[in-house]
This record gives structure tokens, C-alpha cells and sequence, in this order.
């Protein structure tokens, strides 16, 4: 039975870079646990130049565009990013789209715009990855 790799968006802090090399360090270390099994968009793939104005709205459509043809979404919420907040917004609110998050925010730090909206929220990288390995690999049964 050959299906196809179900889709996984990697979201989260990219401008205003995240101490040292953090926002590409977390997506790769989520890439060699799930490129295995998923398909994984990363949007750290493009070279572009933020705040440069020929580049914001590419930055924008592509993102936007990986959003719409991932099946999950997985989200480092780190900390406020606009830009993240609304990839998750549209992913649950405009395509209903499964997102798993993490945090190291405890509930009552969280904003309850991401707590509407993350279907998911756990505490670490790990617990996040194990999740969607636990609920999104299919098993076969023999």
C-alpha cells in the first residue's frame, strides 16, 4: 500500500533572529525525525531578504501557499510573532487545517488566540514530534 506522505508546515520565529541559528536549528532537528514519514515544508528553503520590499510579499504568498497544501501544521510558539500568529489563524480559521504546537509557555501564559487555534499545544519540540508520529502514521494492520 503505497499513500502518500501527508504534509507538515514547519511555523514559527523566523525575523528578528532567534538566539543564534534557533529558528533553522528546531525545524532541522524536527526534519530528521519526521522526514521519514512526512513530506516536510520548511520556509527557511527560500533565500529571501526580509524587510526588503520586493521580497515581503513572495516571503507572504509562499508561506501562505505552504499553509494551504500542508495537512498539519507544526508550530514553535517560542514567543509573539505576527507572522506565526497569523499562519495559524488561517490554517484553523480560513482551511481547518490540524496544528500542533509547542511551548514553553504554561496555559495561563498562552494567548487565547493561539489556544483557540492550535489544536494542540505541548511543552516541548519533542512531545510535539512524538505526537504527530503517534497520531499521524498510519499502522497497518495484518
Amino acid at each position: 500500500m503505497n499513500q502518500m506522505k501527508k504534509k507538515i508546515y514547519l511555523s514559527g520565529p523566523i525575523m528578528d533572529a532567534l538566539a543564534g541559528n534557533e529558528a533553522a536549528s528546531w525545524r532541522e532537528r524536527a526534519k530528521a525525525r519526521l522526514a521519514e514519514n512526512f513530506v516536510l515544508l520548511d520556509p527557511m528553503r527560500r533565500n529571501f531578504k526580509d524587510r526588503e520590499v520586493d521580497s515581503a510579499n513572495e516571503i507572504v504568498e509562499f508561506d501562505l501557499q505552504d499553509v494551504r497544501d500542508a495537512d498539519i501544521l507544526l508550530v514553535n510558539y517560542n514567543k509573539p510573532s505576527i507572522g506565526t500568529s497569523m499562519e495559524v489563524f488561517y490554517a484553523a480559521h480560513d482551511l481547518g487545517k490540524f496544528i500542533v504546537a509547542f511551548s514553553p509557555f504554561s496555559f495561563k501564559e498562552c494567548s487565547p488566540w493561539m489556544v483557540r487555534h492550535c489544536t494542540k499545544i505541548l511543552g516541548s519540540l519533542d512531545e510535539a514530534v512524538d505526537y504527530i508520529r503517534e497520531n499521524f502514521i498510519a499502522r497497518h494492520v495484518d
